[in-house]
């Protein structure tokens, strides 16, 4: 791709390391790897994947911008959630892979000694030593703990943003009445190549029960089903807060979505090749929210909530958030507003994002779905 920037020797010589990592995988599985396989191996390979290694991931020196990059309004909105999930369990917060520390940072704030512990889980040294330097930054030095895995036993709000959505998909494609799994093979030196493999006997429902056409081309999780069962077995009594974009199954796997989620970005820019520069790409694929509502109940949990990222947000109070900054001082209050038109805008994030919310041991509605709660999207007859 000629038209993206150069992005130095350093990241080349990189790329080309995470290249020949990946090659002998395949050469040692015998010529072939699933696209999940490549994907894990892209992404998380120990010191060498995209988020294993030391590059820039976050914000304007990145390769995409999350909510929390975009402005503080996020995390102090979603504290009124979190602080509510901690008022009626445990003063104890939990954030799965923080990213650059700038939600965990703006949470501090808010919720100020109303969390007593902060708990990062986050496997990447390098973003590790990135969230101590924007918590410390904000005045939180000493503030958190940082977690290998996820504790046996935890009680308190538990917090997923942009996570799920990272871990590696099955990649699949209708083929003459059969679904048949993409994989990944050589390509003579030049980089990688996409390569048919075996048929796949067992596919979510939604796929079983329409008419798909030939070519068609999607996604499957199975590692966030499976993620959702470890919450089952940690959760005592709380919440998980996920907030990722994706559908519902009957949206997901809708025959017009014929080429699937699956994207890519580097810096800045979103694009479909995800052999392009391993370990310098990010990939990304959207979430089926039926899958993990369908995993939650499965594991004991309750489906506490289920709506737009818009909707989630304005029940929070981001508009009265915003309305702190007096509109007469544009200078101040102009950027703000743009700022949660982006988070809240049906053509930015405010649509396409979603919240929900697993819990147990809750009996009330939450603050965050007193309007727009979608949880009737994901039960098993709205996938007819």
């Amino acid at each position: 791709m000629s038209d993206f920037p150069d992005p130095g020797t350093d990241a080349l010589v990189h790329s080309a390391r995470v290249t020949d990592h990946i090659s002998r995988a395949i050469a040692d599985a015998g010529g072939w790897i699933s696209f999940e396989r490549y994907m894990d191996l892209a992404l998380h390979a120990p010191a060498l994947g995209y988020y294993a290694a030391g590059a820039a991931k976050f914000g304007a020196d990145g390769d995409f911008v999350t909510a929390p990059e975009i402005s503080f309004l996020f995390g102090r909105t979603l504290a009124a959630q979190a602080g509510e999930v901690m008022a009626a369990s445990q003063a104890s917060l939990l954030e799965f892979g923080a990213g650059s520390g700038r939600l965990a940072a703006d949470l501090l704030s808010a919720l100020g000694g109303n969390c007593q512990e902060y708990l990062i889980l986050e496997t990447s040294p390098d973003l590790r030593e990135r969230q101590a330097r924007t918590l410390a930054a904000a005045g939180h030095a000493g503030r958190v703990r940082w977690l290998d895995a996820l504790p046996a036993r935890f009680s308190g709000c538990i917090i997923a943003n942009e996570v799920l959505d990272a871990m590696p998909v099955q990649l699949i494609e209708r083929r003459g009445g059969r679904w048949i799994e993409r994989g990944v093979r050589a390509d003579g030196g030049k980089g990688f190549a996409w390569a048919d493999g075996p048929e796949v006997d067992r596919v979510p429902p939604t796929l079983d029960a329409a008419e798909f056409p030939a070519g068609y081309q999607t996604e499957i999780n199975r590692r966030a089903p499976a993620w959702i069962d470890s919450l089952g077995r940690a959760l005592t009594h709380g919440a998980a807060l996920i907030i990722d974009y994706g559908f519902a199954a009957n949206e997901y796997y809708h025959p017009q979505r014929s080429t699937g989620t699956l994207m890519c970005h580097t810096r800045h820019r979103a694009h479909a090749d995800p052999f392009f520069a391993p370990g310098l790409t990010d990939i990304t694929a959207h979430l089926d929210f039926t899958s993990l509502a369908d995993a939650a109940r499965s594991a004991g949990l309750d489906v506490l909530g289920y709506a737009t990222q818009a909707n989630f947000l304005i029940n929070c109070g981001i508009t009265d958030l915003l309305a702190r900054t007096p509109a007469a001082d544009a200078a101040a209050y102009l950027p703000l507003a743009n700022q949660a038109n982006r988070l809240l805008s049906p053509a930015e994030m405010g649509e396409l994002f979603k919240v929900l919310v697993l819990g147990r041991g809750f009996e009330h509605a939450l603050v965050g779905f007193a309007r727009g709660d979608r949880r009737h999207a994901l039960l098993p007859c709205a996938l007819a």
